[in-house]
């Protein structure tokens, strides 16, 4: 078993390339071993179709140099945080070990953000009690955040990603199904319009500009956070 070093949970195929991308190319050129689950296919979308997002997700994934990339195909909109679905999250994380996993912000404009938010803490936590049986032992991750997408969720902390900003916006054409693209005739929607990659340059200067970063992508707690080096912040 290869463990994972961070592990990004999410509703659809794109949240993470959206939210975090900068930080999973970071990651991985730093020999770190990142992994994304998708919870849906996101099929219910108002473009493109469920299998044709597995197949841009597979092709980010490959631009990006991720270790792992699994779907686990719950409901797009429909999923729930029940017992079921659960334990499917409670699999993956016990699967891949993860030190750090990551996922929606609790506010979004998408209600499957949210609903996923919910369900990755909670299995983020359960997964650490071995009396639920799966078929892999007990695991907790170390840390556990959320990332802002689309609404501004105030972060706690931000990570440079100035290195990283054109690379990110070059792999999210990766998903041609949901953004610009001048010859398709399916519905225009927030982020099929070619203005929505200045508004993801925008949002990672803003988020930047506190910290004396060009670009970053923020993130916010779910508990208090510990630091052993006071002279270790920015």
């Amino acid at each position: 078993m290869n463990q994972l070093d961070v592990l990004i949970i999410c509703a659809h195929p794109d949240d993470a390339e959206i939210s975090v991308g900068g930080c999973i190319l970071k990651w991985v050129k730093a020999g770190k071993r990142v992994g994304i689950v998708d919870l849906t296919m996101g099929e219910r979308g108002s473009r493109g179709s469920g299998e044709l997002r597995l197949v841009e997700a597979d092709e980010a994934s490959k631009r990006m140099g991720i270790a792992i990339r699994e779907n686990l195909r719950m409901p797009d909109c429909f999923f729930e945080a029940n017992e079921e679905n659960k334990l499917k999250v409670i699999e993956v994380i016990r699967k891949h070990q993860p030190k750090v996993v990551l996922t929606n912000a609790l506010s979004d404009r998408h209600p499957d953000h949210a609903r996923a938010a919910s369900l990755v803490a909670d299995a983020c936590f359960y997964a650490g009690l071995p009396k639920i049986e799966t078929n892999y032992p007990a695991w907790r991750p170390q840390a556990f955040y959320h990332f802002n997408q689309d609404y501004y969720n105030q972060p706690d902390f931000v990570i440079d990603i100035a290195e990283f900003m054109d690379e990110k916006i070059e792999i999210l054409h990766a998903y041609k199904s949901q953004f610009y693209d001048p010859s398709s005739t399916e519905p225009e929607t927030p982020i099929s319009g070619n203005d929505f990659f200045e508004f993801i340059r925008a949002r990672a200067r803003d988020f930047g500009r506190p910290a004396g970063y060009q670009f970053a992508e923020g993130f916010i707690l779910a508990r208090p956070a510990g630091v052993q080096n006071l002279f270790g912040l920015d």
